[in-house]
This record gives structure tokens, sequence and C-alpha cells, in this order.
């Protein structure tokens, strides 16, 4: 019996047998020197052999093209292997659990489409319509694993995922909103059939085909490559991104509470570096990200001394160094002193959080909001004064998605 392949053996064998189908091989030709030169393969083999391809410089769009392709090429093997016993807290569990879900959904489109002999055309498109609707909440499902898994990922120099699949991802949003436009247009039988064909057959292949991307590429390798403290953050961020279909499990709600008392998310400075529980900034760069912003910003600290104001070239009222340290009601003409006292009253007892006013300045319209500056506790920091220019702003209609020439 022939010597089984060693890993770099498969991987190279696999990175040709692919490289060969995007040059024309058939996906038989593929699967039969598949079968007989590796036999089987793990996820996370599949997962590293196209990022490899990427690193050597194959378009991302490429791989995409060809992204269902490599899956049933490997399904075989693939569906033999299965991902570990997960906490029911797992994010891995929760993203699976979703799917048996979505598949829910999209079995009742199929079943639709298996007996639409038995409805009336505006039936049938009532309740395709409903399950599309329903359909859509996948976006929360993409979001995370897009915003939450793919940048893990990628810290462990994996961002296939993040440019192959949020590819495919993007093409299912693409046939959502198509399956909802054309199906308003369908009026007949013959309409209804190339509806089918062209919208309703791909939306379903593809969706469904994600699924098996997900639980047999995707989630195993994650599995494989995070840490137990990144599946911890995963896990505690879900949370701002949300759940579809599901609710959040006890477990991951208490694990959550319980880390949240462990970990601190007290900013800290050191060496010109401020770390703030979202990210890490040198003092410049804050500086300049705050001067850029396309709006004038002033706080008032709780004693309502004017601290700080940014200082862009814009600035649509001026502000000059000598204001640092003022008293803000000082810093109004008299017959608004009673406006501003008000605000910052009602800041302080807890009675508001936000204040707006928009007036018509020089032929600009001036948006002013007032924010209630507060800490963990609920105590009143200051007051943040945020003013911007939206005469343009108003004037815009419609979408702008590409880069204008003139741009």
């Amino acid at each position: 019996m022939a010597d089984l392949p060693s890993k770099d053996q498969k991987k190279r064998i696999m990175k040709e047998i692919i490289t060969e189908l995007h040059k024309g091989l058939s996906v038989e030709e593929a699967k039969d020197r598949f079968e007989r030169e590796i036999g089987t393969i793990t996820s996370t083999e599949i997962a590293e052999v196209e990022q490899s391809l990427i690193d050597e410089g194959l378009s991302p769009d490429e791989i995409k093209k060809f992204c269902n392709v490599h899956a049933l090429l490997f399904k075989s093997t693939l569906e033999k292997s299965t991902v570990k016993e997960k906490s029911p807290a797992h994010p891995i569990f929760l993203f699976e659990l979703e799917n048996r879900e979505i598949e829910k959904v999209t079995g009742k489109i199929k079943e639709i489409k298996n007996n639409v002999g038995t409805y009336e055309l505006d039936s049938l498109k009532k309740e395709l319509n409903a399950l599309f609707n329903e359909l859509k909440n996948i976006e929360i499902h993409y979001v995370r694993k897009e915003q939450l898994l793919f940048p893990y990922l990628e810290k462990y120099g994996f961002h296939g995922p993040s440019k192959v699949m949020w590819g495919k991802d993007n093409e299912i949003r693409d046939l959502l909103k198509n399956s909802f436009e054309e199906i308003k247009k369908i009026s007949g039988k013959q309409e209804l059939d190339k509806y089918f064909e062209t919208n309703l057959d791909p939306l379903i292949e593809e969706v469904e085909g994600m699924i098996f991307k997900e639980e047999t590429i995707l989630f195993p390798t994650s599995l494989e490559k995070l840490a137990v403290d990144d599946w911890v953050e995963i896990l505690k961020e879900s949370d701002d991104v949300g759940y579809v279909f599901i609710e959040k499990p006890k477990e991951a709600a208490s694990l959550i509470q319980e880390l949240k008392g462990a970990v601190t998310d007290e900013p800290s400075v050191k060496d010109n570096v401020i770390t703030f529980p979202t990210g890490k900034l040198e003092v410049k760069e804050l500086m300049k990200i705050l001067d850029k912003l396309p709006v004038d910003i002033t706080f008032v600290d709780k004693d309502d001394r004017v601290k700080y104001f940014s200082n862009n070239k814009d600035r649509i009222f001026v502000r000059t160094r000598s204001v640092l340290g003022r008293s803000v009601q000082n810093c109004h003409p008299p017959q608004s002193v009673n406006v501003v006292e008000e605000i910052v009253t009602s800041f302080k007892e807890g009675k508001k959080d936000s204040v707006d006013f928009w007036i018509n300045l020089n032929e600009k319209i001036v948006y002013i909001r007032y924010y209630a500056i507060r800490n963990d506790e609920g105590n009143y920091l200051g007051t943040l004064e945020v003013t911007q220019d939206i005469t343009d702003v108003k004037k815009l209609e419609g979408e702008k998605k590409l880069l204008d020439e003139k741009d």
C-alpha cells in the first residue's frame, strides 16, 4: 500500500489542483485527482492553502469566483469531519444555532416553490415576501462573523475569509435585495418560472452554500487557530452586534457579566500613547483626529469652565486660547446666558442628556448639539458642545457608493 501523503504534500497537491481548476480543469477531473492523491484533508489545511494562494498573488476575487467549486470538491471529506463539542455559550455554537434557524427559512421557501401549483400568484408573492423579510435578518449573523471572527483570524495571518467569504456574503446580500425587487414585477407563470431560475434558486443555493462553508471550513479553522482569550472577547463583543433567530443563552450572559467585573476598561496613558478600551492612539494622532472632524467641539467641565476646543481651520464659531478656563456663562452674550444655565443645570440634575438647536447663520444652516458627559456611574463630568454646518448635508439625495472622477 502506498504511503499516505504528508501534510505538506497534501497542501502542495491541493494547491496544484486549485490552480488547475482556475485554469480550466473540470470539477470531475479535479475530484478524481483529489481522491486519488490526497484522500482526506482538514478544513484548516484547505484554509491554509487558499491563504497561501492569496499570499502568492492570486486575486481574492478569483478565489471567490471558484469558492463554491472548492467547497464541492472537498465536500465528501469535509462532511466526515466534525467540530469539537462546544459549550452552549461558545460563539461558534451560537453561530451554528443561527444556521439551523436560517435553514428553516430556506426550507419554507423551497417548500413554496415545490408546491407552487397550489398557490394563487398574489398569495405566493405575499408569502415569499414575508420569508424574505425574515431571511434578511441574516445580516446580523454575517456582520457578527465579519466584524468579530474575521479580525481575530487576521491576527493569526488568515486574511482569506475577510477577502473571499466577505465577498460571498455581499453576493448573498445582493441576491436577497434583487429577490425583493424582482418579485414585484411578476404577473404571470412564465415570469414566475424565470424568477425562480434567475433569483430564487441562486439565493437559496448561496445561503445554504455559505452555511456549508462556515461549518466545514471557517468554524473548524477558527476553533483551531483562536485562543481561549480570543473567544472570550468575541463573546463579550457579540452583545454589541446582536444575535438573530436565537436568544442569547443564560450561560453567555452570566459569563459576560463575570468578565466585565474582572476586566477593567479604564483608559491609561504611557509614553504619549493613550490606551482606550477600543484601541490605542498617540497623543498627536488624537489631536489631529479631533481637529479633522467636520464639527466644532467644545468641552466644558463639571465646574462650568471651558476645558478644551477643537482647532479645525473651518470653525463656525471663533475660539481663542484665552477662553480656556473661563466660565461658560461668560462666553455667551447676556441674552442667551439663561438658556446656557438651563441646559447645564438640566444635565447636572440628570433631567436631560442632550439638547439641540439649528439656526440660519450667514447663509448656512448650523446644527448645534449639547451632550451631558457622564462616567460609568452616571456622575456628571461636563458638557460637550458639537456644532456642524449642515447646509450641504441637507442637499444630499439618493446614494453615492463609488468615487466620482472629480473626487
